[in-house]
């Protein structure tokens, strides 16, 4: 790999720091089951999580649209060549991380899997540490105020500022 690039490792990688724990808390609710309520909220649950889902699916494919229409890679382990600052990456600085986040909550939620949403939690911790702050520094090395600027105006999350 390049030196240019915000992940240097083979599991800095959003499959590995969501998608271990997500295996994890399935693997958990066929030994220590647990569900949320039933009852009326089941409906309004699984309409929650079928709304994230779709929302999930969607910042995902516009922010894969995104970097494709300026030619730039989805994988942090290439180097990027331009920030991009329009469609969703002018609403989320990770919309990616943010679809994929609301893919799998809208999953927990949908089909009654707590401990996927409790190990979101540690999940995104993790994802701030290994993967946000990494391609942070990254970025702002490379276009520096170019970078400071759009972080001036874009959340990290989601919103602008």
């Amino acid at each position: 790999m390049s030196n240019d690039v915000a992940h240097k490792s083979w599991w800095q990688i959003f499959e590995v720091v969501f998608g271990i724990p997500f295996l994890v808390a399935i693997a958990l609710q066929f030994v220590l089951s647990i569900s949320f309520p039933h009852g009326l909220i089941t409906p309004v649950r699984v309409l929650a999580g079928v709304i994230l889902i779709v929302g999930g699916v969607s910042l995902v494919v516009l922010a894969r649209r995104e970097l494709a229409r300026y030619g730039q890679p989805t994988d942090p382990g290439r180097p990027t060549s331009k920030i991009i600052s329009t469609g969703v990456f002018s609403i989320s600085r990770n919309p990616l991380y943010l679809g994929g986040v609301c893919l799998l909550a809208g999953i927990s939620l949908a089909f009654n899997l707590p401990w996927g949403l409790i190990l979101l939690i540690p999940s995104m911790i993790a994802c701030q540490y290994i993967l946000i702050a990494p391609e942070e520094r990254y970025l702002a090395a490379k276009f520096d105020e170019e970078y400071r600027m759009y972080t001036a105006t874009v959340h990290r999350w989601i919103g602008r500022k």
